[in-house]
């Protein structure tokens, strides 16, 4: 990592479907080997189940599950004197989103439908009602630093 400066953010599009940029780095960060089109495709596709499932806008129930996702706290290591403390510390906006993206992405893959597309629909129905792996994740991330609670004071 670079000490002379923050690598600058780059600004991604937004999506051609829905025109929603929070959309596109999902499907950048589902996409694998540079294969865009096949990722859209996955999401597309897993949005008009899960419309045809709830009745609602894909887009709405993708940010509902999203914001069921994001972590607002996550324990960090920090050495003191020779031992390591799992410090608690609030999560950044950005990390938060890209946290949640991540994790919905892996419990969709971990799940054991037969197509992504079943599985992402899947997840998202899942997290839209606060169950699933995706949430079950960010359960365990808070569990966590609530344990650690304790050494919040070597935060820096």
């Amino acid at each position: 990592m670079s000490r002379r400066h923050a690598a600058e953010k780059r600004e991604v599009l937004p999506d051609a479907k829905f025109g929603d940029r929070v959309l596109t780095k999902f499907m950048n960060n589902l996409m694998i080997d540079g294969k865009k089109a096949v990722a859209e495709r996955i999401v597309y596709n897993a949005f008009d189940r899960v419309e045809s499932k709830i009745k609602r806008a894909p887009v709405e129930i993708f940010h509902e599950a999203l914001e069921n996702i994001k972590p607002s706290v996550e324990v960090r290591s920090r050495r003191v004197g020779g031992a390591t403390y799992q410090v608690p510390v609030e999560v950044r906006p950005e990390r938060r989103e890209a946290l949640a993206i991540r994790w919905l992405i892996n419990a969709s893959r971990a799940r054991n439908e037969n197509t992504m597309e079943e599985r992402l629909a899947g997840e998202l129905m899942d997290a839209v009602q606060s169950r699933g792996s995706a949430v079950k994740k960010r359960e365990d991330t808070h569990k966590m630093a609530e344990a650690n609670k304790a050494f919040s004071h070597y935060r820096w």
